[in-house]
Protein backbone atom coordinates (compact mmCIF):
# COMPACT_ATOMS: atom_id res chain seq x y z
CA UNK A 1 0.00 0.00 0.00
CA UNK A 2 3.18 2.31 1.00
CA UNK A 3 4.76 1.67 -2.84
CA UNK A 4 1.45 2.05 -4.42
CA UNK A 5 0.77 5.82 -2.66
CA UNK A 6 4.86 6.52 -3.16
CA UNK A 7 4.18 5.70 -7.04
CA UNK A 8 0.67 7.76 -7.42
CA UNK A 9 2.07 11.13 -5.44
CA UNK A 10 4.67 10.16 -8.70
CA UNK A 11 2.34 10.24 -11.47
CA UNK A 12 1.68 13.45 -13.41
CA UNK A 13 -1.73 14.97 -12.88
CA UNK A 14 -2.45 13.65 -16.32
CA UNK A 15 -1.71 10.24 -14.83
CA UNK A 16 -3.39 10.83 -11.78
CA UNK A 17 -7.15 11.75 -13.18
CA UNK A 18 -6.47 8.51 -15.76
CA UNK A 19 -6.13 6.47 -12.30
CA UNK A 20 -8.74 8.04 -10.52
CA UNK A 21 -11.28 7.25 -13.40
CA UNK A 22 -9.99 4.19 -14.12
CA UNK A 23 -10.26 2.80 -10.13
CA UNK A 24 -13.84 4.61 -9.42
CA UNK A 25 -14.74 2.94 -13.43
CA UNK A 26 -13.35 -0.62 -11.60
CA UNK A 27 -14.64 -0.15 -8.05
CA UNK A 28 -18.60 0.37 -9.56
CA UNK A 29 -18.42 -2.87 -11.14
CA UNK A 30 -17.56 -4.40 -8.53
CA UNK A 31 -20.36 -2.79 -6.53
CA UNK A 32 -22.96 -4.22 -9.69
CA UNK A 33 -21.09 -7.26 -9.53
CA UNK A 34 -22.11 -8.04 -5.78
CA UNK A 35 -25.62 -6.32 -6.29
CA UNK A 36 -26.28 -9.29 -8.67
CA UNK A 37 -24.91 -12.12 -6.99
CA UNK A 38 -27.09 -10.57 -4.35
CA UNK A 39 -29.99 -10.23 -6.00
CA UNK A 40 -30.20 -6.45 -5.66
CA UNK A 41 -29.72 -3.24 -7.71
CA UNK A 42 -26.86 -1.03 -7.73
CA UNK A 43 -28.92 1.54 -10.00
CA UNK A 44 -29.44 4.04 -6.62
CA UNK A 45 -25.79 3.97 -6.10
CA UNK A 46 -25.11 5.02 -9.57
CA UNK A 47 -28.09 7.73 -9.85
CA UNK A 48 -26.52 9.01 -6.38
CA UNK A 49 -23.66 10.54 -8.35
CA UNK A 50 -25.30 10.86 -12.28
CA UNK A 51 -25.71 14.40 -12.91
CA UNK A 52 -30.15 14.49 -13.58
CA UNK A 53 -31.72 16.52 -16.25
CA UNK A 54 -34.01 18.01 -14.14
CA UNK A 55 -33.38 20.92 -11.56
CA UNK A 56 -35.58 19.81 -8.81
CA UNK A 57 -33.42 16.50 -8.73
CA UNK A 58 -30.05 18.38 -8.97
CA UNK A 59 -30.99 20.68 -6.25
CA UNK A 60 -31.00 17.26 -4.27
CA UNK A 61 -27.52 15.81 -5.13
CA UNK A 62 -25.68 19.16 -5.93
CA UNK A 63 -22.33 17.26 -6.18
CA UNK A 64 -23.47 15.48 -9.22
CA UNK A 65 -22.53 18.55 -11.28
CA UNK A 66 -18.42 17.26 -11.24
CA UNK A 67 -18.98 13.57 -9.94
CA UNK A 68 -20.89 12.69 -13.15
CA UNK A 69 -17.33 13.41 -15.09
CA UNK A 70 -15.85 10.63 -13.29
CA UNK A 71 -18.06 7.34 -14.29
CA UNK A 72 -18.36 6.04 -17.36
CA UNK A 73 -21.22 3.63 -19.05
CA UNK A 74 -18.54 0.72 -20.39
CA UNK A 75 -14.91 0.19 -21.49
CA UNK A 76 -15.43 2.10 -25.04
CA UNK A 77 -16.63 4.30 -22.71
CA UNK A 78 -14.12 5.25 -20.91
CA UNK A 79 -11.16 4.03 -23.02
CA UNK A 80 -11.58 6.37 -25.35
CA UNK A 81 -12.08 9.11 -22.82
CA UNK A 82 -8.93 8.36 -21.67
CA UNK A 83 -6.86 8.22 -24.53
CA UNK A 84 -7.73 11.65 -25.56
CA UNK A 85 -7.35 12.91 -22.03
CA UNK A 86 -3.58 11.15 -22.17
CA UNK A 87 -2.41 12.76 -25.48
CA UNK A 88 -4.27 15.77 -25.38
CA UNK A 89 -3.46 16.43 -21.68
CA UNK A 90 0.28 16.13 -22.47
CA UNK A 91 0.26 18.77 -24.68
CA UNK A 92 -1.87 20.72 -22.30
CA UNK A 93 0.75 20.75 -19.19
CA UNK A 94 3.82 21.30 -21.55
CA UNK A 95 1.69 24.59 -22.02
CA UNK A 96 -0.13 25.87 -19.66
CA UNK A 97 1.15 24.13 -16.70
CA UNK A 98 0.05 20.78 -14.50
CA UNK A 99 -2.47 22.70 -11.96
CA UNK A 100 -4.86 24.38 -14.89
CA UNK A 101 -5.57 21.11 -16.17
CA UNK A 102 -7.79 20.51 -12.83
CA UNK A 103 -9.48 23.81 -13.40
CA UNK A 104 -10.29 22.85 -17.08
CA UNK A 105 -11.17 19.89 -16.23
CA UNK A 106 -13.51 20.75 -13.70
CA UNK A 107 -15.21 23.73 -15.16
CA UNK A 108 -15.42 21.68 -18.13
CA UNK A 109 -17.80 19.41 -16.75
CA UNK A 110 -19.66 22.21 -15.22
CA UNK A 111 -20.15 24.04 -18.55
CA UNK A 112 -21.55 20.10 -20.17
CA UNK A 113 -23.78 19.61 -16.86
CA UNK A 114 -25.47 22.83 -17.81
CA UNK A 115 -25.91 22.46 -21.34
CA UNK A 116 -27.02 19.00 -21.09
CA UNK A 117 -29.55 20.64 -18.97
CA UNK A 118 -30.86 23.69 -20.84
CA UNK A 119 -30.47 21.44 -24.21
CA UNK A 120 -33.41 18.88 -22.33
CA UNK A 121 -35.59 21.44 -21.07
CA UNK A 122 -35.26 24.20 -23.84
CA UNK A 123 -35.80 21.98 -26.97
CA UNK A 124 -38.87 20.62 -28.26
CA UNK A 125 -37.32 17.45 -29.36
CA UNK A 126 -36.56 16.19 -26.54
CA UNK A 127 -39.80 17.34 -24.13
CA UNK A 128 -41.13 13.82 -24.32
CA UNK A 129 -37.98 12.24 -22.96
CA UNK A 130 -38.34 10.50 -19.82
CA UNK A 131 -35.87 10.09 -17.19
CA UNK A 132 -32.23 10.65 -18.53
CA UNK A 133 -28.87 11.49 -16.93
CA UNK A 134 -25.64 12.06 -17.80
CA UNK A 135 -22.09 10.50 -16.89
CA UNK A 136 -18.84 10.09 -18.56
CA UNK A 137 -15.79 12.61 -18.63
CA UNK A 138 -16.18 13.56 -22.24
CA UNK A 139 -17.05 17.31 -21.37
CA UNK A 140 -14.30 17.91 -19.33
CA UNK A 141 -11.85 15.79 -22.01
CA UNK A 142 -12.96 18.28 -24.93
CA UNK A 143 -12.44 21.36 -22.58
CA UNK A 144 -8.78 19.94 -22.52
CA UNK A 145 -8.74 19.30 -25.87
CA UNK A 146 -10.16 22.39 -27.48
CA UNK A 147 -8.31 24.50 -24.94
CA UNK A 148 -4.81 23.13 -26.14
CA UNK A 149 -6.22 23.39 -29.53
CA UNK A 150 -6.79 26.67 -28.80
CA UNK A 151 -3.69 27.96 -27.05
CA UNK A 152 -1.28 26.15 -29.49
CA UNK A 153 -3.77 26.04 -33.10
CA UNK A 154 -0.81 25.69 -35.00
CA UNK A 155 0.87 22.86 -33.25
CA UNK A 156 1.79 19.98 -35.43
CA UNK A 157 1.09 16.27 -34.22
CA UNK A 158 2.10 12.92 -35.73
CA UNK A 159 -0.66 10.54 -36.62
CA UNK A 160 -0.32 6.80 -37.59
CA UNK A 161 -1.41 6.02 -40.66
CA UNK A 162 -1.49 10.05 -41.27
CA UNK A 163 1.53 11.39 -40.82
CA UNK A 164 1.87 15.42 -39.34
CA UNK A 165 -1.54 16.98 -38.79
CA UNK A 166 -1.92 20.70 -36.95
CA UNK A 167 -3.57 19.75 -33.33
CA UNK A 168 -6.54 22.60 -34.49
CA UNK A 169 -7.64 19.93 -37.58
CA UNK A 170 -8.42 17.42 -34.69
CA UNK A 171 -9.98 19.62 -32.42
CA UNK A 172 -12.40 20.73 -34.90
CA UNK A 173 -12.85 16.91 -35.73
CA UNK A 174 -14.15 15.90 -32.99
CA UNK A 175 -16.64 19.08 -32.68
CA UNK A 176 -18.03 18.42 -35.93
CA UNK A 177 -18.38 14.80 -34.88
CA UNK A 178 -20.69 15.75 -31.79
CA UNK A 179 -22.69 17.90 -34.13
CA UNK A 180 -23.52 16.00 -36.79
CA UNK A 181 -24.20 12.73 -34.15
CA UNK A 182 -27.17 14.98 -32.21
CA UNK A 183 -30.11 12.86 -34.41
CA UNK A 184 -28.38 9.65 -34.12
CA UNK A 185 -28.71 9.41 -30.52
CA UNK A 186 -26.98 10.41 -27.12
CA UNK A 187 -28.61 13.54 -28.00
CA UNK A 188 -27.17 14.94 -24.39
CA UNK A 189 -24.09 14.05 -24.22
CA UNK A 190 -22.69 15.25 -27.41
CA UNK A 191 -24.47 18.47 -26.33
CA UNK A 192 -22.40 18.36 -23.07
CA UNK A 193 -19.78 17.75 -25.58
CA UNK A 194 -19.95 20.76 -26.56
CA UNK A 195 -21.00 22.55 -23.55
CA UNK A 196 -16.69 21.42 -22.59
CA UNK A 197 -15.41 22.43 -26.13
CA UNK A 198 -16.97 25.70 -25.52
CA UNK A 199 -15.59 26.57 -22.51
CA UNK A 200 -11.97 25.40 -23.11
CA UNK A 201 -11.98 27.79 -26.15
CA UNK A 202 -12.75 31.12 -24.26
CA UNK A 203 -10.49 29.62 -21.42
CA UNK A 204 -7.70 29.29 -23.83
CA UNK A 205 -8.88 32.51 -25.93
CA UNK A 206 -8.98 34.61 -22.10
CA UNK A 207 -5.65 33.62 -21.10
CA UNK A 208 -3.73 34.57 -24.50
CA UNK A 209 -5.68 38.05 -23.47
CA UNK A 210 -4.03 37.84 -20.05
CA UNK A 211 -7.02 36.68 -18.69
CA UNK A 212 -7.42 33.72 -16.33
CA UNK A 213 -10.97 33.15 -16.57
CA UNK A 214 -10.23 30.16 -14.02
CA UNK A 215 -8.61 32.09 -11.51
CA UNK A 216 -11.61 32.20 -9.25
CA UNK A 217 -12.31 28.26 -9.21
CA UNK A 218 -8.52 27.90 -8.59
CA UNK A 219 -8.48 30.14 -5.22
CA UNK A 220 -11.89 27.88 -4.26
CA UNK A 221 -9.83 24.24 -4.76
CA UNK A 222 -7.00 25.54 -2.82
CA UNK A 223 -8.93 27.06 0.01
CA UNK A 224 -11.26 23.80 0.00
CA UNK A 225 -8.01 21.36 -0.02
CA UNK A 226 -6.88 23.46 2.27
CA UNK A 227 -9.32 22.71 5.22
CA UNK A 228 -8.24 18.61 5.07
CA UNK A 229 -4.95 19.63 5.29
CA UNK A 230 -3.49 18.93 8.89
CA UNK A 231 -2.72 22.00 10.96
CA UNK A 232 0.86 22.23 11.27
CA UNK A 233 2.38 22.13 14.52
CA UNK A 234 3.78 25.43 15.96
CA UNK A 235 7.26 26.18 16.17
CA UNK A 236 7.50 28.00 19.28
CA UNK A 237 8.48 25.25 22.21
CA UNK A 238 8.81 25.76 25.59
CA UNK A 239 12.71 24.95 27.04
CA UNK A 240 14.53 25.43 30.41
CA UNK A 241 18.25 25.92 30.50
CA UNK A 242 20.11 23.45 31.85
CA UNK A 243 22.90 24.05 34.08
CA UNK A 244 26.44 23.37 32.46
CA UNK A 245 28.19 20.82 33.71
CA UNK A 246 31.65 21.23 34.53
CA UNK A 247 32.82 18.14 32.57
CA UNK A 248 30.66 19.19 29.31
CA UNK A 249 32.51 19.36 26.12
CA UNK A 250 31.79 22.88 24.62
CA UNK A 251 31.29 22.83 20.83
CA UNK A 252 33.69 25.23 19.02
CA UNK A 253 31.85 28.54 17.69
CA UNK A 254 33.40 27.94 14.13
CA UNK A 255 31.77 24.58 13.80
CA UNK A 256 29.17 24.26 11.41
CA UNK A 257 25.41 22.98 12.35
CA UNK A 258 24.06 20.42 10.22
CA UNK A 259 21.03 20.44 9.20
CA UNK A 260 18.62 17.82 8.24
CA UNK A 261 21.04 15.44 7.46
CA UNK A 262 18.44 12.76 5.48
CA UNK A 263 18.12 15.46 3.09
CA UNK A 264 21.33 14.66 0.70
CA UNK A 265 19.79 11.18 0.52
CA UNK A 266 16.31 12.01 -0.31
CA UNK A 267 17.18 14.22 -3.00
CA UNK A 268 19.56 11.03 -4.75
CA UNK A 269 16.72 9.20 -4.39
CA UNK A 270 14.43 11.68 -6.01
CA UNK A 271 17.23 12.11 -9.14
CA UNK A 272 17.08 8.43 -9.19
CA UNK A 273 13.04 8.30 -9.55
CA UNK A 274 13.44 11.14 -11.88
CA UNK A 275 16.18 9.17 -14.19
CA UNK A 276 14.88 5.15 -14.18
CA UNK A 277 11.63 5.84 -12.56
CA UNK A 278 9.91 4.80 -9.52
CA UNK A 279 10.44 1.06 -10.53
CA UNK A 280 14.05 1.36 -10.07
CA UNK A 281 14.40 1.80 -6.56
CA UNK A 282 15.59 -1.02 -4.11
CA UNK A 283 12.88 -1.33 -0.93
CA UNK A 284 15.36 0.13 1.57
CA UNK A 285 15.00 3.30 -0.83
CA UNK A 286 11.26 3.03 -0.95
CA UNK A 287 10.99 2.43 2.53
CA UNK A 288 13.30 5.43 3.52
CA UNK A 289 11.00 7.65 1.12
CA UNK A 290 8.37 6.63 1.91
CA UNK A 291 9.49 6.96 6.20
CA UNK A 292 10.66 10.68 5.19
CA UNK A 293 7.48 11.77 3.95
CA UNK A 294 5.93 11.21 7.38
CA UNK A 295 8.47 13.19 8.87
Amino acid sequence: MDDLKLKFKSFSIIEKLITVNVVVFIAFYFINTFAYLFDSSSGFITDWFTFPKELGEFLTKPWSVVTYAFLHSGFWHIASNMIILYFSGKYFVSYLTGKRVLTVYFLGAIMGAIFYMLSYNLFPAFSKVGSSVLLGASASVMAILIATAAYIPHMSVRLMFIGSVKFWWIATFFVILDVIQIPSGNAGGHIAHLGGALFGYLYAVQLKKGNDIGSGFEKFMDATVSMFKPKKKSPLKTVHKAKKSKNAVSKKPGAPKIKNPNQAEIDAILDKISKSGYDSLTKQEKDFLFKAGKD
